[in-house]
């Protein structure tokens, strides 16, 4: 019956929102860049976009939002952070044929050493590590989306 009802729960609220036209677009990726991307930091200057996320569904979110921005794929480049003992060859396949990015395009992975206790649920042939997207050239973009989210911030206003 509880499975019934979150199914039914999750489905209405999914179909409430409906198509998103290009402003809704451009603010919910400003907001997702702002809260799983890489920011700039006075001591840490980074002012290009960068994201990293395991979620697939976050990360073709992302790349819609670059693409709404006009940022072309082959700006990007793709970087899987995976444990050793995952299966690396399956993760970068994956994430290439889910972002449509060439696997020429992928940079270095970072393999990280598998800690035999993990308390890790996502381990095994299902692993599919993180995917970092890296855009060349995004230093301007990077400030518009850093401005964009003040602008969201302050139009949203005050909280009571």
């Amino acid at each position: 019956m509880r499975d019934a009802e979150r199914r039914h729960t999750k489905a209405a609220a999914r179909d409430a929102v409906g198509t998103l036209t290009d402003r809704e677009l451009f603010l919910v990726g400003v907001a997702l860049y702002w809260a799983e991307g890489s920011k700039d930091k006075a001591w840490d200057r980074m002012e290009y976009l960068k994201l990293i996320n395991s979620d697939p569904d976050v990360v073709t979110l992302h790349l819609r939002w670059l693409e709404l921005l006009g940022v072309s794929r082959d700006r990007l480049r793709l970087q899987i952070s995976i444990h050793e003992s995952a299966d690396l060859e399956a993760a970068q396949q994956y994430w290439s044929d889910l972002t449509g990015v060439a696997r020429t395009q992928f940079n270095k992975p970072v393999v990280k050493r598998h800690n035999p206790r993990t308390g890790r649920k996502n381990t095994g042939d299902t692993c599919r590590g993180c995917v970092a997207i890296y855009v060349r050239g995004s230093a301007d973009l990077y400030r518009r989306t850093e401005g964009a989210w003040y602008g969201i911030v302050l139009g949203a206003g005050p909280a009571t």
